[in-house]
């Protein structure tokens, strides 16, 4: 079984977050960088399975700026057997179409027999790349698995519909994405740690994946313009003076909130 876990470097989730206003894409220098919770997610899944079958292998994709190298180090240590690092200088600002053609080139190189993500990433939040990559890769694609159970031959678990929940499977090879309903991820030990420093991480460019971001014939979304979200105005306050009750349920009245 191979299984390859996508992961992406993300500015912290609880850390303070920035647009740059000249380039419209995140300022990723304004607090720290983790690996994305959910991709530690993903790869905690496919440990899992790894547990019980031994003869699996894990790789780590990731299309993330050179710097990243210590955050797939990581996924490492929990236990993944290798990684494979897409790094281009044009990828800096790359849509959404663009990265699902990039990072399903790179699943084509390395092989596959399930591709494990998570539904939507921290900072970009697009939600839509698992379904892209299926498309690409002429694969199946079960999206926002709350559960997973893994066999050799195919995929299956639960995900959340309105007013209900679904059970869905997919032979394999196959595409699936998983939410923050699934278990933490393994912390790391020394063992870990020490092994990941002589594990193959695989650094890619896009002349060798055979992807040519300018490509006119490709579909491509175009950033116009970019602005600051406005400051928040001051909310309503009510001081009791007796009549607190009467001004709530007034003011609920008038906004329709009742």
């Amino acid at each position: 079984m191979k299984i390859a876990v996508l992961v992406k470097e993300v500015p912290d989730t609880y850390g303070d977050r920035k647009l740059d206003l000249e380039t419209g894409l995140a300022d990723r220098d304004a607090s720290e960088k983790v690996l994305d919770e959910v991709g530690e997610r993903a790869i905690e899944v496919a440990l899992k399975y790894l547990d019980t079958t031994p003869d699996t292998e894990i790789t780590l994709v990731s299309m993330t700026p050179a710097s990243a190298t210590s955050t797939l180090r990581k996924g490492l240590a929990m236990g993944a057997h290798s990684a494979v690092h897409i790094v281009d200088d044009a990828l800096v600002g790359a849509d959404l179409t663009l990265t699902a053609e990039v990072l399903a080139a790179a699943l084509k190189r390395t092989g596959f027999d399930l591709v494990i993500t998570g539904n939507q990433s921290t900072d970009g939040v697009g939600g839509v790349i698992p379904a892209m990559l299926g498309e690409l890769l002429g694969v199946p694609v079960i999206t926002s698995l709350n559960s997973v159970e893994i066999t050799a031959d195919s995929v299956s678990g639960n995900r959340t519909l309105e007013g209900g929940k679904m059970t869905a499977s997919a032979p394999l090879p196959a595409v699936i994405s998983i939410t923050e309903q699934l278990p933490d991820a393994r912390f790391p030990n020394f063992k870990g740690i020490t092994a990941a420093k002589k594990k193959p991480l695989d650094v890619l460019s896009l002349a060798d994946l055979e992807v040519d971001p300018m490509d006119a014939n490709a579909a491509r979304s175009i950033m116009v313009s970019v602005t600051a979200a406005p400051p928040r105005s001051a909310g309503v306050k009510i001081v009791d003076e007796g009549d607190a009750g009467s001004q709530l349920a007034e003011f609920l009245i008038t906004n329709r909130l009742a």
